[in-house]
């Protein structure tokens, strides 16, 4: 065979075999990093479901796994701690990221995400205390300080929708039924994830500071230490989690740590790894 058929034969060949990995209907090869905590990779799983990339079981929402994909669509999925899957990302085709991990990352959730929630309450991030704390004044002025207009104001100019408050109507910044002449001196501590929720907790900080109300936040990087501190007394409230996170922790420790408002919602979203487009990806039938 004379070199220039053979050329033409070799392309031929390899031109069939893009068309077999890339055709078929299917996501062929294509693997995707997503959380691997109960709710939040769940919470993934229904994104691409959403947007007709897989199909999980019949009945399987919230507390969806892996293994409850019942069409994978040619998928692989890479099980990934929450906090590392932006550096995982150069690893795998795509990644399934916590807007507070993506802008962490300096990634933006309204422009660099490929496929991204809605804005719905459903995983709103909450203020959480100790059982049988709801109704102290220190829970109250914490509560009342978060849910105000200025944090509102804050969560849209500083995160220009890659955050959304859920707050429906934003207040003064304080609760009426709180004696703060009492709470004057005293300190208010709280766990938080460093962004956005240490962030949100600094103008929450002034708006108590007013009254003459101290705020101690405490911030941590993982998912466990906060709900521990809050169970043990050790601290005062928390805010980092959504509250099917926080029923799922309860569940599984046994702790006895409840939610008291709802703050903000993060977006999740899927970001662009090895492949840089969706292209690699078909939708199902």
């Amino acid at each position: 065979m004379k070199k220039k058929h053979l050329s033409l034969v070799i392309l031929g060949v390899l031109a069939l075999a893009m068309m077999i990995l890339t055709g078929c209907g299917g996501s062929k090869g294509v693997t995707i990093a997503v959380p691997n905590d109960t709710t939040n990779e769940a919470r993934a799983l229904i994104l691409l479901q959403d947007n007709g990339l897989i199909k999980l079981k019949d009945g399987k929402d919230i507390t969806a796994t892996i293994k409850d994909v019942e069409e994978a669509n040619g998928i692989t999925f890479k099980e990934v701690e929450a906090a590392q899957i932006p550096n995982t990302l150069k690893d795998v085709d795509f990644g399934i990221i916590n807007s507070n991990y993506a802008i962490d990352a300096k990634l933006n959730p309204v422009k660099d995400s490929l496929i991204i929630e809605g804005n719905g309450a459903k995983y709103a991030n909450i203020i959480a205390v100790k059982k049988g704390n709801e109704k102290t004044d220190k829970t109250k002025a914490l509560a009342a300080a978060l849910k105000s207009k200025d944090v509102a104001n804050f969560i849209k100019k500083k995160y220009k929708g890659s955050i959304v408050s859920t707050v429906k109507k934003p207040g003064s910044g304080y609760d009426k039924t709180v004696d703060y002449a009492k709470l004057k001196g005293k300190k208010i501590s709280v766990a938080a994830s460093p962004t956005p929720h240490a962030d949100i907790l600094k103008v929450a900080r002034k708006i108590l500071a007013k009254k003459g109300v101290k705020l101690d936040i405490k911030e941590f990087t993982d998912y466990v230490q906060p709900n521990k501190v809050v169970d043990s007394g050790e601290v005062d409230a928390n805010y980092f989690q959504h509250k099917p996170y926080l029923d799922d922790f309860n569940k599984k420790q046994k702790t006895k740590v409840v939610s008291v408002a709802a703050i903000h919602n993060e977006p999740m979203g899927m970001y662009a790894g090895k492949l840089k487009a969706l292209d690699g990806l078909k939708k199902l039938k």
